[in-house]
C-alpha cells in the first residue's frame, strides 16, 4: 500500500487561495510585530534591513527548492519522504521526527503566548483558562476537515496582511509629512551610528533572530499533498513569497527605522507582556490612532492562534506520514471520514499540551529546554530541504528524465540551494555564538541552545544503526507519485 493510502484517504481540498495565504501567513507573526523593534535597536535600520534581505533570499531559494519537489511529487508531510527517497532513509527519519516535535512544541509555545496576550484585557482570569480554550478551538478547526484548517488560516492571514499594508501606508504618509505624528523625513536612517549600528557582527547576530522569524514558510510544502492542483498551486504560492517578504518585512522595517530612532529604548520592550511598545503600536499611536494598542493586541492574538493552528495541522500530517512509512507506530495511520489523520492529530495535541503544562510547574526549566530544542529544529528542517533538492535534481538527470516534465523548475540551481545550505549551517552553528566569545565559555548556555542538535544526530545515527541504511544511489531514487 505505502504511499497509495495517502491519496485514497487524505482529501485534496486546499484551494489556490488557501495555499497562497498559508505560504504568506507563515512568514508573518510575532517575529515582525514584536521582535522587529529589537533588531533595529541592535543593528540599526540599515543592518536590520540587510538581515531581513539576506534571510528573505535564503527563504526564497529554500522555497523554490521545495516547490520543484512538491509540484512533481505532492506528498503530505513531504520533508521526511523526499529526504528518505533521495538522500538516506535514516536522514528522512531524523528530519521527520525533528519537524514533528518542532511543531508540537511550537503549539505549546503559542498556547502560553495566548494566555499572556489575554491578560491585556482580562488580567484576573487564570492563563490556563485561555490556553485550554484556544487549544479546544484550534483542535476543532483541525479535526473536522482539512478545509477547516485552510479556511481559518486564510482569514487569520488576511488580518495580518491588512494590518501590515495599513501600517506601511500610514507610515509612509507620516514620513512624507502628509499625516500628523512625525516631523517627516529620513534623518533617523543616518543619525548617530545609523544606518549600520554595530557593524557586521550586529547584522550577523540579528540574522539569527530574523531567521527564526521566517520559520513557517515551509508549511506550504507539507500542505501540497492536500492541494486540489499542486502542479499549479505550489509554484504560484512559492513565487509570491519572495516579493511579499520584500514588501512586508523590508518596507515595514524601513518605516519603523524612519519614524523611530534606533536608540529609542522602547524598541527593546516589545514583547507579549508589553504590546504597548510594539513598534507597530508606537507608530500608530504617533499617527493619533488612540486604539492602537488594543487593535495590535487583537492582531497579535490572531498571529499566535494562526501559528498554533498551523503547527497542529503540520505536526499531525508529518506524524501520519512517518507512520505510513513505518517510522512511527501503525495506529497513527488512522484517517477519519473527513480525510483527517485523527490519531496523529490526538498525539500532536497531547504532546503540545504536556509541553505547555511543563511551563506551569516548577521554574520552567524543562519548558525552556524544549523551546530551545524546537528553535534549532526549524533550521535543521531547512537544511534537509536544500540538501535533498540537490540530490533530487542529480537523481532526476541520472535517470535520464526530461526537465520539461517538471511542473516547476527552481531558478539559480545549483547556486540557490548551495547558498541556502551555507546560510542554514551558519545560522544553526551560530545560534548562540555569544556563549563562545565572552570572558568565559558559557557551557550551560551552549547546552541549552544546542540541545536540538544532539537529538537530531541521535535520531539519525540510531535509525541508521538499527536499519543499516545507506545513501540512496541516484539511479535507484524513487520518483513515483503514489
Amino acid at each position: 500500500m505505502g504511499q497509495a493510502v495517502q491519496h485514497e484517504h487524505l482529501e485534496r481540498k486546499l484551494k489556490t487561495r488557501h495555499l497562497t495565504m498559508i505560504a504568506m501567513g507563515g512568514t508573518i507573526g510575532t517575529g515582525l510585530f514584536l521582535a522587529s523593534g529589537a533588531t533595529i535597536h541592535d543593528a540599526g535600520p540599515g543592518g536590520a534591513i540587510a538581515a531581513y534581505l539576506i534571510a528573505g533570499i535564503m527563504v526564497y531559494f529554500l522555497m523554490a527548492s521545495l516547490a520543484e519537489m512538491a509540484a512533481f511529487i505532492p506528498i503530505s508531510g513531504s520533508f521526511s519522504t523526499y529526504t528518505a527517497r533521495f538522500v538516506d532513509p535514516a536522514l528522512g527519519f531524523a528530519v521527520g521526527w525533528n519537524y514533528w516535535y518542532n511543531n508540537a512544541i511550537i503549539l505549546a509555545l503559542e498556547l502560553s503566548a495566548s494566555a499572556l496576550i489575554m491578560k491585556y484585557w482580562l488580567p484576573n482570569v487564570p492563563g490556563i483558562v485561555w490556553s485550554a480554550s484556544f487549544l479546544v478551538i484550534i483542535f476543532g478547526l483541525n479535526v473536522l476537515s482539512v478545509k477547516g484548517y485552510g479556511e481559518s488560516e486564510f482569514w487569520f492571514s488576511i488580518i495580518k496582511v491588512v494590518t501590515i499594508i495599513l501600517f506601511i501606508v500610514v507610515g509612509l504618509l507620516m514620513i512624507f509629512g502628509i499625516m500628523k505624528g512625525s516631523t517627516g523625513g529620513f534623518e533617523n536612517l543616518t543619525k548617530g551610528d545609523a544606518p549600520f549600528h554595530g557593524g557586521l557582527l550586529s547584522i550577523f547576530s540579528v540574522f539569527m533572530v530574523v531567521g527564526f522569524a521566517f520559520q513557517g514558510t515551509e508549511m506550504v510544502g507539507v500542505a501540497a499533498g492536500e492541494s486540489e492542483n499542486p502542479e499549479k498551486d505550489m509554484p504560484r504560492a512559492i513565487k509570491q513569497i519572495f516579493w511579499r517578504i520584500l514588501l512586508f518585512y523590508v518596507l515595514a522595517i524601513f518605516v519603523i527605522g524612519c519614524l523611530i530612532s534606533y536608540k529609542d529604548p522602547n524598541l527593546l520592550g516589545g514583547d507579549l507582556e508589553n504590546i504597548a511598545v510594539s513598534p507597530f503600536t508606537l507608530v500608530f499611536k504617533h499617527a493619533g490612532l488612540a486604539f492602537a494598542a488594543a487593535a495590535m493586541n487583537a492582531v497579535i492574538l490572531t498571529s499566535v492562534l494562526s501559528a498554533g493552528n498551523s503547527s497542529l495541522y503540520v505536526g499531525s500530517r508529518v506524524l501520519w506520514t512517518l507512520a505510513e512509512e513505518g517510522k512511527a507506530p501503525a495506529f497513527l495511520k488512522k484517517v477519519n471520514k473527513g480525510g483527517v489523520p485523527v490519531n496523529a492529530l490526538y498525539a500532536t495535541t497531547l504532546i503540545g499540551m504536556l509541553c505547555f503544562l511543563t511551563s506551569l510547574f516548577g521554574d520552567g526549566t524543562v519548558y525552556n529546554w524544549l523551546l530551545n530544542a524546537a528553535g534549532l529544529a526549524g533550521y535543521l528542517s531547512w537544511l534537509g530541504i536544500s540538501i535533498t533538492h540537490m540530490r533530487f535534481r542529480k537523481a532526476y538527470k541520472a535517470q535520464g528524465k526530461d526537465m520539461k516534465d517538471l511542473p516547476y523548475v527552481a531558478k539559480w540551481f545549483p547556486l540557490g540551494p548551495i547558498l541556502a545550505t551555507i546560510l542554514c549551517l551558519v545560522a544553526t552553528l551560530g545560534t548562540n555564538y555569544g556563549a563562545f566569545i565572552g570572558d568565559k565559555i558559557d557551557w550551560y548556555g551552549i547546552l541549552v541552545s544546542y540541545i536540538g542538535l544532539p537529538l537530531f544526530i541521535a535520531g539519525y545515527l540510531g535509525y541508521k544503526l538499527v536499519k543499516r541504511t545507506k545513501m540512496v544511489p541516484l539511479k535507484e531514487a524513487d520518483f513515483s507519485r503514489e
